[in-house]
């Protein structure tokens, strides 16, 4: 009886004609399984972004015109637009306009938007039905926004200066001084950007546990000092998707810019992203207004590798 075992033991142990390939015919598979199901998003992405984006920077570097529509020719020129948009004092203007857009508006989208959906999480009685009109800015057009908003900052007969006539205050010139444009164009950008912060953050804040909370409280730690130990902790990803979504959204910000001021007066309104577009689309110059872009893409680029680098280091840690 212990030899049958002994013989049955070494059958086993032996391997079986064909074993070998059947598992790796089986790896094949399921790897091939995988790409499979990865497969359509991967042709999408390569289709809708991949394409566009190197047909941009194709752009970029031909004598691209309202001619090549009809003919089909475009000179290869090089880097050419790139070295006309960098030499144009304009540059450096839309830079610094861009710079100034971008962090005015992050910093006080972020504030209030954390102010208040840390305001919403009391739960106090129409918390919700106030929520949800604070969504409404974020659901309009922006350019019917954009409109809205010209008429308030009218010099003229708009809302906020008949407002401020009642206290003796002379109409101010929101949408045509070169000092005040700009601040006002970010007002308006802080408002159609805080449901967004508002939401995504209040969402965060649902998620943190309140145990974490009441043993806190036990220790004295209550209010601000709750607020550095648990919450930002406990929130800190989704700072970094509020910001990097921020961003990146506020860099390619045009209808709003457009629809305000139409970049001036003087330039001072004038952004990258509306650079580009006038340069495409009322200079016809589409070589310089994709190289523009790719400066854009490049920037944009940058804060992307950055939040995909926090995020893996707090996965690591």
């Amino acid at each position: 009886m212990t030899s049958l075992h002994v013989e049955a033991a070494e059958a086993r142990s032996r391997p079986r004609p064909g074993g070998g390939r059947s598992r790796s015919r089986n790896r094949t598979l399921h790897y091939l399984t995988r790409w499979l199901f990865v497969a359509p998003a991967i042709i999408f992405v390569l289709v809708f972004f991949g394409y566009p984006i190197v047909q941009n920077v194709v752009m970029s570097l031909q004598d691209y015109t309202t001619a090549t529509f009809y003919t089909g020719i475009a000179p290869w020129v090089g880097f050419e637009n790139y070295a006309k948009v960098f030499g144009n004092p304009l540059f450096w203007t839309t830079v610094i306009n861009t710079l100034l857009f971008t962090v005015g508006s992050i910093v006080f989208q972020f504030g209030i938007g954390m102010a208040l959906a840390l305001f919403f999480k009391r739960h106090f009685p129409l918390s919700g039905f106030l929520r949800s009109l604070l969504l409404l800015p974020w659901l309009l057009p922006l350019i019917a926004s954009a409109a809205v908003w010209k008429w308030i900052l009218d010099q003229g007969s708009g809302a906020l200066n008949q407002f401020l006539g009642l206290f003796g205050v002379q109409p101010v010139p929101w949408l045509v001084s070169p000092s005040l444009a700009l601040i006002a164009v970010i007002g308006v950008n802080i408002w159609l950007g805080i449901p967004f912060n508002t939401t995504i953050l209040y969402s965060g804040l649902q998620a943190v546990p309140g145990e974490l909370y009441e043993a806190a409280a036990l220790d004295g730690a209550v209010g601000w000092k709750a607020f550095w130990h648990i919450t930002w902790p406990s929130i800190r990803s989704v700072v970094s998707v509020v910001i990097v979504l921020g961003v990146v959204y506020t860099l390619k910000v045009v209808d709003i810019i457009l629809g305000l001021t139409g970049g001036g007066p003087a330039n001072s309104t004038q952004t990258l992203a509306t650079w580009a577009y006038q340069n495409s689309f009322v200079q016809f110059l589409f070589g310089q207004g994709a190289a523009i872009s790719n400066v854009l893409i490049a920037v944009s680029l940058v804060f992307s590798l950055a939040y995909l680098y926090m995020t893996r280091k707090e996965v690591d840690e």
